[in-house]
């Protein structure tokens, strides 16, 4: 069968390679659509360092079940599905008080072991989640991006009628926007500072976008508030030196959701912090949140296809790797199609 191999930072192809096992305790999955994230990028460009080479990588994948290991139940042959890419231990700390996506044992599927972008790939049961009939395998492949979006904005703790400011208009900024609106956000700015983003944070329902190349977000915040800050920040541009300015945006009580993995110290005045008696969450991957994604896609709350800008056939990785890295500023999310 065919895969996708990273074999070190900046050497990878697709390669024959035989076809995967159902193990005991999990099922072999036909992978029919996958997305490429920015995480396998970090990957491709030698950037992560839980990645042990060669690795096949892909975390956003969906298809159909075409085989059964032993000991799995409540699964079938030819059910349509999704994959939770999160795999934890389900003993250590943060697995006993219900944070298993900070799992001290951690492994996510695409990055500690092989992951979706293969054509068959043998996955834990656990983490199988069947779709509806009404769901796409095509949609059904982006539920895990979602499923970021709703795990932060879980993190911040959202009340009825708080404004909502997203830094960041990327695959990760839109997913926020479309899953805060279905949650019932209303009062949603959106940050950047590429207007083609923009334009499509206002497709995708934005109230208020601010190019900030152009305009003092500070400023424009401020008024918006009438003095009072913004109650919910969430933070997917990632760029730690903009930190002591969301601290200053931010309303007293506010809560500000971080989700860059950039090693890079960030200014912290706590003066600004405890004054205000800020919260400050991180957010990793996703706490069992596909679920509630795959409820929002079936009852149209959700519309995945608008965060799709390319669809490439398998044989075309590379040439899609090549403009995610060369024109980053025409890609939302480019899915690929495995055929299963």
């Amino acid at each position: 069968m065919k895969a996708f191999e990273v074999r070190a930072p900046h050497d990878f192809g697709i390669v024959d390679i035989d076809a995967p096992q159902a193990a005991t305790g999990e099922v072999l999955v036909g992978v029919a659509f996958a997305g490429i994230c920015g995480s396998d990028m970090h990957i491709i460009h030698g950037e992560n360092a839980f990645v042990r080479f060669p690795r096949i990588t892909g975390h956003e994948f969906a298809g159909i079940v075409e085989d059964i290991g032993d000991g799995v139940e409540g699964l079938a042959v030819g059910d349509r599905v999704c994959i939770d890419p999160v795999i934890s231990c389900g003993e250590c700390y943060p697995c006993r008080i219900g944070r298993p996506n900070v799992c001290t044992r951690l492994a996510v599927i695409g990055v500690h072991r092989n992951g979706g972008f293969e054509q068959r790939v043998s996955v834990p049961a656990d983490n199988v989640h069947r779709l509806p009939a009404n769901v796409g395998l095509d949609q059904a492949a982006l539920v895990e991006p979602y499923t970021i979006a709703a795990n932060v904005l879980e993190r911040m703790q959202p009340h009825d009628g708080d404004a909502l400011l997203i830094l960041g208009a990327g695959v990760i900024g839109l997913t926020i926007l479309q899953v805060a609106r279905a949650k019932g956000l209303t009062d949603i700015t959106v940050c950047d500072v590429i207007d083609d983003r923009l334009d499509v944070a206002r497709s995708l329902g934005a109230s208020h976008t601010v190019n900030g190349q152009r305009q003092d977000l500070e400023a424009v915040m401020s008024e918006r508030s009438d003095g009072e800050g913004i109650p919910l920040i969430a933070d997917a541009a990632c760029v730690p030196a903009l930190f002591p300015q969301l601290a200053r945006i931010a309303s007293p009580a506010g809560r500000i959701g971080l989700l860059g993995f950039n090693a890079t110290p960030s200014d912290l005045v706590q003066l600004e912090v405890i004054k205000k008696e800020l919260t400050i969450v991180g957010s990793r991957l996703n706490n069992r949140k596909f679920p509630d994604v795959i409820e929002m896609l079936a009852s149209g709350r959700l519309d995945a296809s608008a965060l799709v800008s390319h669809r490439l056939p398998f044989a075309e990785m590379g040439e899609a790797i090549h403009m995610i890295d060369h024109h980053p500023e025409r890609v939302r999310k480019v899915l690929i199609e495995l055929g299963a």
